[in-house]
């Protein structure tokens, strides 16, 4: 199961972490997702939402 913004579809990305003898070794970056009962289709319902969405008000809390 990935974990993403069900409203974004925001999720994990990829990279290298650089230290500071410049070594290269890679990495990922999760999302800040928040688990939280909205409304979706009228019923409230548990969806996991990136606090992007939750701040910009791009879904309905229960």
């Amino acid at each position: 199961m990935s974990r993403a913004c069900s409203v974004c579809g925001k999720g994990k990305i990829s990279g290298n972490q650089v230290s500071h003898s410049n070594k290269h070794s890679r990495r990922t970056w999760s999302a800040n997702l928040r688990n939280v009962k909205a409304v979706v289709e009228g019923t409230p319902k548990r969806v996991s939402v990136c606090t992007r969405c939750l701040r910009s008000g791009k879904i309905e809390r229960a």
